[in-house]
């Protein structure tokens, strides 16, 4: 047992062998051959050492297959707890405590530990990848409240990850960034991170973003349990592109992996399929296959069969894309980034650039997902009103008149009717059908004739559900 020497005194006391006993000390101690441990100085309220010069109270500096862990134990913040740390790092993963020291606490006997803000700003200075709180929901008379991390953490905008009560924590080297934008994605995201850590990837490393746009539904309480970086975009300055490029400027990895909060990889090859063509020098940016669930629009089941064929010789043409499923070079990005002005798009519009400029994009049939939309009939519209919006700026050359939605409505329909006809479902589909193209072509007719910048109010009305 490897502690302080209070602890030791107290376990002999207890009767403990004296051979099971290991004084801690501010030198690398070997615990087992790929782990070493190291104590630093610890403040709870104060330094204190014996006449021998070692340490009452001790955190931890853990080595482990390259990667450091500091696990900071009961703490006060001190220069000397900081530099205890500072001089062995950077630091991969902080374990702190954020049950904060203040005058009221002291008064009635209780030792606190550092601030929230205390602690962040710590992480910093020891240039930590992660950090998770911890003593802060130990005792009530002493706790901290999870939204006052949260805030503090939205406020301070820090170069770190908050894992807030984790159930995963990865030390793998990072060379895929997962990315995910999110508003209100409560009902499918629990099973989206369940499924991310059984991705067989072959031993490369992984991370989560999420960019988060205003959720209330419990969305960001399920990304912290999973150990997420959570980022924020404001109602008022949000776009799709500039949601990702928040996201792609924070990661880690040299492969960006975008996947929408309502879709689910429908194996564990998912991302290193979606990955590999980019890992092997074959394209810039790939996009995987999109899947209806149970729960989809006949039509739009149709849609993505059109746009996200079985077999790669049917796939995609030129410069088309979808972010839902998609995975792109860090390095690209960076280059290019994604347009922050547009309505929808975003995909294809960087994707055109990249293309343009000696760039590939390639579409991977066998990297799918399962896409659950959940829109009410007047969000399906703005969906497709928003998009040929976007499509005017990318291809200014497409024009769709009242006689070319009539026609596309009537013959799209009709081809619906027919395949339902031939599944043995046209009778609860058929009404479905209707109503979805209708609302699709009128979006695209309202899209397609409009010419302006969007007003805030407009914005509100494309991007945030009713």
């Amino acid at each position: 047992m490897l502690g302080p020497f209070p602890v030791l005194e107290r376990l002999r006391s207890w009767g403990f062998d004296e051979s099971r006993l290991v004084l801690a000390e501010e030198c690398w101690q070997a615990l087992a051959p790929d782990i070493r441990v190291r104590a630093v100085p610890a403040a709870h309220p104060e330094i204190v050492r014996n006449p021998s010069g070692h340490l009452a109270c001790v955190g931890y500096l853990i080595e482990y297959l390259g990667h450091l862990i500091y696990h900071a134990g009961d703490t006060a913040l001190t220069q000397a707890v900081i530099d205890g740390v500072v001089m062995h790092g950077p630091v991969h993963t902080a374990f702190l405590p954020v049950n904060e020291r203040n005058f009221f606490r002291e008064r009635r006997g209780i030792i606190g530990n550092m601030s929230v803000r205390d602690a962040f700003g710590f992480a910093e200075e020891i240039k930590a990848r992660q950090v998770v709180p911890v003593h802060w929901d130990m005792f009530a008379a002493n706790e901290a409240l999870p939204e006052e991390i949260r805030a503090v953490y939205r406020r301070m905008q820090p170069n770190f990850g908050l894992l807030l009560s984790p159930r995963v924590i990865t030390l793998a080297d990072v060379r895929i960034t997962v990315i995910i934008r999110t508003l209100n994605e409560a009902r499918h995201l629990s099973t989206l991170l369940s499924r991310l850590p059984e991705q067989d990837l072959g031993g490369l490393g992984h991370e989560v973003v999420l960019v988060d746009s205003g959720s209330t539904d419990g969305t960001l309480e399920i990304a912290e349990r999973y150990g997420c970086r959570i980022l924020h975009v404001g109602r008022k300055e949000f776009s799709f592109g500039r949601s990702l490029n928040r996201g792609c400027q924070a990661a880690q990895g040299d492969i960006l992996a975008i996947i929408s909060g309502h879709c689910l990889p429908t194996d564990r090859q998912w991302l290193a399929r979606l990955c590999r063509p980019l890992l092997d020098d074959e394209a810039n940016y790939s996009f995987g296959r999109q899947l209806g669930g149970v729960d989809t629009h006949f039509s739009e089941q149709r849609i993505f069969a059109k746009y996200f064929p079985e077999s790669l010789d049917v796939g995609q043409k030129s410069f088309y894309c979808n972010n839902a499923n998609a995975a792109l070079r860090y390095s690209d990005w960076e280059r290019l980034r994604f347009d922050e002005n547009l309505t929808g798009l975003e995909d294809m519009e960087l994707a055109q650039r990249l293309v343009g400029a000696g760039g590939r994009v390639v579409y991977v049939p066998e990297a799918a997902v399962y896409h659950h939309h959940q829109e009410s009939w007047g969000q399906i519209q703005r969906r497709f009103e928003r998009e040929a919006l976007a499509l005017r700026r990318i291809m200014p050359q497409v024009h769709v008149g009242a006689w070319d939605v009539a026609r596309y409505f009537v013959t799209s329909v009709y081809k619906d009717w027919i395949c339902a006809w031939r599944e043995g479902i046209w009778p609860r589909t058929a009404w479905g059908v209707v109503r979805y193209r209708w609302h699709q072509y009128r979006g695209i007719y309202e899209g397609n004739r409009q010419h302006r910048i969007l007003s805030h109010s407009e914005k509100e009305k494309y991007f945030y559900p009713e």
